[in-house]
């Protein structure tokens, strides 16, 4: 029979080889690199994600990221070539392409993320006052935040770290320009609204004049045209009473007579102080329009 020593030996030496067996091995996963570390000194890099072996209780694993990570820069105030003063909004991204170094160098993201803030606010000001406030806000724009990218990428190659990618978020003038600014335009464009609207009132008014004066000439023109038609027609009734009077004389003096009759005697209280002999009323004694002829004196 096995005692029981034996069988307590037994179980101590499996869970020794267990407790060895557990820290001989470590895992990589795909979003992480490995750094092995020997009593302070690195000895191996595993990229690769998986199942690795180590030295157990010696060896220490040091897991850092291999994302592309993030590096958010607080708003800088930059002055361009130009002497304007901007605040710019920048933010980076990057990643760790050599651990050994990173770890050698910096040792952590958080101290990888102060380093990558001090150098990238260093490139802003270097770029960015090369050239004038209109190049960074509208014509040069991405060609900017190339430069700034590659001068950070070369200094942060130093710390086993990759620049990807740097972006200008926002770059525009302080708080207290920006209000002046707006307020000149705004006064420029209320100029400018000002000139047209007395452009405007003037054309009006020469549109106006123009179309009164067009109207005077087409009035005048038109009062000529009906005077000249009125005389032509007065001439023309006159030849015509003059020829009528030179055929008929008496019928023309019996038409005369008529119509001096229509417009005199009206349907209204239309009263005439005559003598009954006078020449109106000498078509009511006589239809001839003969004068009656005087009566002899008594004997």
């Amino acid at each position: 029979m096995r005692s029981p020593v034996a069988g307590i030996v037994s179980l101590i030496l499996l869970f020794a080889l267990v407790i060895v067996g557990y820290s001989s091995i470590f895992t990589v996963s795909q979003t992480e690199q490995a750094l092995v570390v020997r009593l302070g000194r690195p000895v191996d890099v595993v990229s690769e994600p998986g199942l690795n072996f180590k030295a157990p209780f010696i060896d220490t694993v040091i897991s850092i990221d291999k994302r592309i990570l993030d590096l958010e820069n607080p708003s800088q105030e930059v002055i361009a070539s130009d002497q304007k003063r901007l605040v710019v909004d920048a933010f980076a991204r990057y990643r760790i392409k050599n651990p050994l170094r990173f770890y050698q160098s910096i040792g952590s993201i958080q101290a990888a993320n102060i380093q990558l803030t001090t150098l990238l606010n260093a490139a802003l000001r270097r770029v960015l006052g090369e050239v004038s406030f209109i190049n960074v806000v509208r014509d040069e724009r991405e060609g900017l935040m190339t430069r700034i990218r590659d001068q950070l990428d070369r200094e942060a190659d130093q710390y086993g770290i990759q620049v990807v990618d740097v972006r200008i978020r926002r770059a525009d003038l302080p708080e207290q320009n920006s209000q002046a600014v707006y307020k000149r335009m705004q006064t420029e464009r209320e100029r400018e609204a000002q000139e047209f609207r007395a452009q405007g009132g003037q054309k009006a008014q020469e549109i106006r004049s123009k179309a009164d004066r067009e109207a005077t000439v087409i009035v005048a023109e038109a009062n000529s045209t009906a005077e000249q038609t009125r005389g032509a027609g007065d001439a023309e009734r006159n030849r015509l009473f003059a020829e009528a009077y030179g055929r008929d004389p008496d019928f023309f003096a019996f038409y005369r007579s008529m119509s001096a009759y229509e417009t005199g005697l009206r349907s209204n209280d239309t009263r005439f102080l005559l003598r009954p002999d006078s020449e109106f009323f000498r078509f009511f004694a006589n239809p001839s329009g003969q004068a009656p002829a005087a009566a002899a004196p008594k004997q």
